[in-house]
């Protein structure tokens, strides 16, 4: 039962400790994709060890199932993992663990279907207010990168300049006429550029994750904090590919320019845009990225979690055969 006890002592410090030292640290806003892989990372490191020890657990309370979970293994290896004789312990571990794997298959499946379902109603509401036009009168107007990507460039009649994209099979990037009269052509390629970073990262699968986890899971300060910082991430890492591409104090005046009619920048602003000012100081500020061998580095640091449950997991086995 050491490695079962061990690997549940390991998940509760990662779902703990670890995310208030990810959280203050102060490099992920210099490298937000490395962050998201470490906080990624992380999470995964914890349902590793929520998953190895209901294996373990389902091992200890089921003879049946134990014997086939080390059918083929050396001599000594079953036995260096003390299972046997912890049927009672096994039984309640196992119960409340597949509790938690139902729960959290139960939001995930929840919040892929309300995506969907939220994704097909703007897609309605775009294909009302902008139709497309049949295929055979479009196909020699779409830009080169419509036909690469499948993205398609939605232009919406409203004063207000806005932007946002609409992921899926049939990603879209969607601009109002006032974008389209109140920035110019490098802010509105910088725009769409950001837009563009968020359909091809793929963000939308990683907030839809994280929204599950910490919906199915409130109490639970990681998957909390994880939906946060994904939140924020995002934003970060697609302002940097448009800043690339078209400089940042371009990429800051767009995202001036697009808040500037929704009291961003006052002394209260809504919640939900409350970082946009941080943002724009930060495209601002210019801070250089840091250097590769650091970047490398927190790589190495960031996976070390995930391995080292594995490793956990499979001490008893080692130090059985070696």
């Amino acid at each position: 039962m050491t490695a079962l006890l061990s690997l549940l002592l390991l998940g509760l410090l990662l779902a703990t400790v670890a995310p208030g030292r990810l959280a203050r640290a102060r490099w992920p806003e210099r490298e937000p994709v490395l962050a998201l892989l470490a906080w990624q990372s992380l999470v995964v490191a914890v349902l590793l060890c929520c998953l190895l020890s209901l294996l373990l657990a389902c091992a200890a309370a089921l003879p049946a199932l134990r014997e086939a979970v080390f059918a083929g293994a050396p001599s000594g290896v079953e036995e260096a993992y003390g299972l046997a004789g912890a049927e009672g312990w096994g039984r309640l571990t196992a119960a409340l663990l597949a509790l938690g794997a139902l729960q959290t298959a139960v939001a995930l499946t929840r919040e892929v279907r309300a995506a969907r379902a939220l994704r097909g109603a703007r897609q309605a509401h775009l294909d009302d207010r902008a139709p497309e036009l049949p295929a055979e009168l479009t196909a020699g107007n779409r830009s080169g990168a419509e036909r690469r990507t499948g993205e398609r460039l939605v232009v919406l009649e409203n004063v207000r300049p806005e932007a946002w994209s609409l992921p899926g099979p049939e990603a879209r990037l969607v601009v109002t006429t006032g974008a389209l009269q109140q920035l110019t052509d490098r802010e509105l390629a910088a725009v769409l550029s950001h837009e563009r970073s968020h359909v091809r990262a793929r963000h939308h699968w990683l907030a839809q994750c994280a929204e599950a986890l910490a919906t199915g899971f409130p109490g639970v300060g990681v998957f909390s904090a994880f939906r946060h910082q994904v939140g924020e991430l995002v934003e970060l890492a697609a302002d940097d590919r448009a800043a690339r591409r078209h400089g940042r104090l371009t990429t800051a005046l767009a995202l001036v320019e697009i808040n500037a009619g929704r009291r961003v920048f006052g002394s209260c602003p809504p919640h939900h845009l409350a970082q946009a000012p941080r943002r724009v100081d930060r495209l601002l500020a210019g801070r250089p990225r840091l250097t590769v061998l650091h970047r490398l580095r927190l790589t190495l640091a960031a996976l070390v979690a995930p391995a080292g449950v594995v490793l956990v997991a499979l001490a008893p086995a080692l130090a059985a055969v070696l």
